[in-house]
């Protein structure tokens, strides 16, 4: 194949069709809401929440080839206010002609409040049909106003199975994939392609692309030579899990300039800072708890942090809290205390609450003896002999502290 201006391979097999869509059969599967709608183009304002690589943007692109309307195309990390109010003339004069306008907008979550709240008037008078996609939770990342207004479909990342089938099929496409190549690769490489992809399907295609420039003859070690091009750090590899391991056991080690190092791999790899942080909150509950309790304090701000002014501005309000972190006294009391009270839970079952303890809300309840016999603890300074736990578990002790 002539490769005019060396479209890449990623973007080259992307399917069509919704025949062709490999993977997130819950959405696209025969007769499922997502797929009645793009067959019927009847598609509502939407929200494409999932990992990288899992379809959102292939989605998109079905439906531009499917619609009846008008398809504009926005990307978050590269448009401003002043290209939405573009996009947005566009929409209003396909309007005046009773045309439709679905508008995407891929990293929707990279738009700042004031960006998106300028596609909210639009929304509701029905000059757009927005589709967002994101890797972020929409919760958090998208204004509530436009999420009301949306439909949220969330994309799980492809199996290594479905990762294999895609690799096949490139390598038998004569016309869009690498077919006239005719590349040797094993069944067991092309898993091991697809395993270390983890469910991306732009990595293990980025990848394959690359080997094939190698060599035709593709093993094992060509695989990872070309897997270092993409997955020297990759987000959702294992290298990923790897070095926010490191973190975690520099921190909890004690070493803060271990934890700097690791903290700046991740940063300067490209790594969501507010995943960092995310992890750092459960970092201060499990690894330090109630050894410092600022700890989590500390983690929480810097979350805010990095959600107030972003990267790289965030970098060192992060290193900030690894230091804390690593400095801090450590205690995994409350770790292991919550881990026997949910053995128990899960031993036990539905043990059912003390009748001392139940509120009496209504007057059967109170003939039930519900709340009868309740000592308010503060008429007792807090000393009052009272079980609070279910008879099977009395005088069941998971801490063993004192505040």
């Amino acid at each position: 194949m002539t490769q005019t201006n060396k479209i890449p391979l990623a973007d080259r097999m992307r399917p069509k069709t919704l025949g062709d869509f490999i993977g997130q059969e819950k959405l696209l599967g025969q007769g499922r809401i997502l797929r009645k709608a793009v067959e019927t183009d009847n598609i509502p304002s939407m929200i494409f929440w999932g990992p990288p690589g899992s379809g959102k943007t292939t989605i998109a692109s079905v439906i531009a080839r499917v619609t009846k309307g008008e398809f504009l195309k926005l990307s978050a990390t590269t448009s401003g206010v002043k290209d939405i109010r573009e996009k947005i003339k566009k929409a209003q004069e396909f309007k005046k002609d009773e045309k439709k306008t679905i508008m995407f907008i891929d990293e929707i979550h990279r738009f700042n409040k004031s960006q998106q709240d300028t596609l909210l008037p639009y929304i509701e008078n029905g000059t757009i049909i927005l589709i967002g996609a994101t890797t972020e939770n929409p919760s958090f990342e998208v204004n509530n106003a436009v999420l009301s207004r949306s439909r949220v479909f969330v994309l799980e990342k492809l199996s290594t199975e479905n990762i294999v089938e895609i690799l096949q099929i490139t390598l038998k496409d004569k016309e869009r994939g690498l077919g006239n190549l005719k590349i040797e690769i094993s069944k067991k490489d092309l898993k091991f392609l697809s395993e270390m992809s983890d469910g991306d399907a732009r990595v293990a295609l980025n990848a394959l692309e690359f080997a094939s420039d190698i060599n035709k003859k593709i093993d094992k070690k060509i695989l990872e030579e070309a897997l270092q091009k993409s997955l020297s750090y990759d987000k959702n590899g294992e290298e990923h899990y790897n070095i926010i391991s490191a973190l975690h056991k520099s921190m909890r080690g004690g070493d803060a300039d271990a934890a700097l190092y690791w903290l700046a791999r991740m940063l300067e790899g490209g790594e969501n800072p507010l995943y960092i942080a995310r992890r750092l909150i459960r970092f201060a509950s499990e690894d330090i708890g109630i050894a410092n309790s600022f700890a989590l304090d500390q983690a929480v701000c810097a979350y805010q942090a990095c959600h107030f002014i972003g990267y790289p501005e965030c970098n060192v309000n992060l290193a900030q809290a690894v230091v804390y972190m690593a400095k801090s006294k450590k205690s995994n009391d409350l770790y292991r205390a919550y881990n026997k009270a949910s053995d128990d839970v899960k031993k036990f079952g539905n043990l059912p609450v003390p009748l001392n303890i139940r509120n009496a809300s209504t007057k059967l309840m109170k003939n039930l003896d519900y709340g009868k016999g309740y000592k308010y603890s503060p008429d007792f300074e807090y000393k009052e002999d009272q079980e609070y736990m279910p008879e099977e578990l009395k005088k069941r002790k998971y801490l063993d502290i004192t505040l």
